[in-house]
């Protein structure tokens, strides 16, 4: 079965084949650097990230070029920086270093490329003056604005056309518009806002910056300079910004009806309760929050466990019941860390999922059966069967970790740490020699409360985290 991908822009799925099997491409939106990211932001670069992995294991590791753009110019931003008197370089830097660090933890691998919107300036300016000559763009009042009703396949990758859009206000009105449903290319700056000069050509007095829509389309053309395999995002940037980056580009760079990317993908949202997880609202938590209490798979298994098109209710109880879906595969990890691994192909069941648009949870059925069959191998099927479950495993991003240090769990995270541990369980064994069984009672409710399991047997006491 080949890979079978869900297009938006065509509204079903396809077959993908790459342009070039020596170079696929991917393009996905990255996030705006100004504060961390939340746990619903974390969910594009998890999945695609799967993705990433799956187009690598098919094409070979450097025939996938994978970018993901970093938004370091934008009003959140500016105004950040303004509220804490912090340079804006410095504030960009430190988040798009912490969700580096968040996403890593999470396994997703670092992308092939990672544009930064300041990089680009030129690029976006170049791409305004080409719009500006063909009509396609227009300025007033210090602003540069697309001309929406100069593209007539505007709507056809959110499904709705230009008067459903501008009834349904769904675009900001603004005097400057010409038309509703415009969208700003190029806005003024003030005084003590960041700036660059436009071109003579524009009629413009003074400095200004880009849209936030400009900017993918800028950095895609930079760093592929073609029509891309795969453009991603979550479901909330299909309109408008896809949208918007699918008319500028197109009106631009003369590619007709390609819509800038062959495939269009857009995963579900995370919802806390009943409501989207945003910002705004202030129904958040935080990867960085989370990654103090919970390994980083468990956040990546929890994410993984819905298809990626579909919602996904961000819960206590789906953390819990991921970790306990993990540590039935590192307790069967553990008992056979004594068994070689052996080059294996990858089993079919997963591939299969994985071909079928991503099917996650039907991967992680696969990895179950894989898990059992590991259980009852025997003889040289051990190796064999952890193998198999190792590279199904890597190839969605787990078992990463090595399994005693996993049974035992995070020491930071609890009361007692390895050597208070052991200490206790030495304390106990001497207490039972010496049948002061209410000393021994006492240490078993004592390691019991912090949740550390320990059986005894006939070469001594082994234990691990609950």
């Amino acid at each position: 079965m080949t890979l079978q991908l869900f297009n938006t822009y065509s509204g079903k799925k396809e077959t993908f084949v790459p342009q070039k099997r020596s170079r696929v491409t991917m393009y996905v939106c990255g996030p705006t650097v100004y504060s961390y990211a939340h746990i619903g932001n974390a969910r594009p670069p998890v999945v695609f990230d799967v993705l990433f992995r799956w187009l690598r294991a098919q094409y070979g590791r450097d025939a996938v070029v994978y970018a993901r753009n970093f938004t370091d110019i934008d009003d959140k931003i500016i105004r950040a920086s303004q509220e804490s008197g912090e340079p804006i370089a410095a504030i960009t830097e430190k988040y798009a270093e912490i969700y580096r660090q968040d996403t890593g933890a999470l396994g997703v691998l670092p992308p092939t490329l990672e544009p930064r919107a300041t990089e680009h300036i030129p690029e976006m300016q170049a791409l305004i003056t080409t719009l500006l000559e063909k009509q396609h763009a227009y300025t007033e009042q210090e602003h540069i604005l697309f001309r929406v009703k100069s593209f007539a396949e505007y709507g056809k990758l959110s499904k709705l056309d230009q008067e459903e859009i501008i009834a349904g206000a769904r675009v900001e009105v603004a005097p400057y518009k010409h038309d509703a449903a415009d969208f700003v290319l190029w806005k003024p700056s003030s005084e003590n806002e960041p700036g660059w000069k436009a071109p003579t050509g524009w009629g413009l007095s003074g400095k200004g910056r880009p849209g936030w829509h400009l900017e993918c389309s800028a950095m895609i053309e930079a760093a592929f300079e073609e029509t891309i395999d795969i453009h991603g995002g979550g479901q909330d940037l299909r309109f408008p910004h896809h949208e918007n980056e699918i008319a500028q580009s197109c009106c631009a760079l003369e590619t007709g009806n390609v819509p800038l990317a062959r495939f269009w993908l857009h995963n579900g949202f995370l919802n806390m309760g009943k409501d989207k997880m945003s910002k705004s609202v202030g129904n958040i938590v935080t990867p960085n929050e989370l990654l103090k209490s919970w390994e980083g798979e468990v956040l990546r298994w929890a994410l993984l466990s819905a298809q990626y098109r579909q919602p996904l209710e961000w819960t206590d109880g789906l953390l819990e019941q991921s970790k306990k879906q993990l540590d039935r595969f590192y307790r069967v990890l553990n008992d056979l860390s004594d068994v070689e691994i052996v080059n294996v192909a990858m089993p079919t069941r997963v591939a299969e999922a994985l071909n079928d648009d991503l099917n996650t949870p039907e991967a992680f059925a696969a990895l179950h059966s894989l898990r059992e069959l590991a259980v009852k191998a025997t003889g040289a099927d051990r190796a064999t069967a952890k193998s198999e479950l190792l590279a199904a495993g890597n190839l969605l991003g787990f078992f990463e970790a090595d399994p005693g240090r996993w049974l035992k769990g995070r020491a930071a995270d609890k009361a007692l740490d390895d050597a208070a541990i052991d200490a206790l369980l030495g304390e106990r064994a001497a207490a039972r020699k010496a049948k002061d069984f209410a000393r021994a009672d006492d240490i078993r409710d004592q390691l019991a409360a912090a949740s550390v399991i320990f059986e005894d047997g006939p070469e001594g006491t082994t234990w691990r985290r609950g």
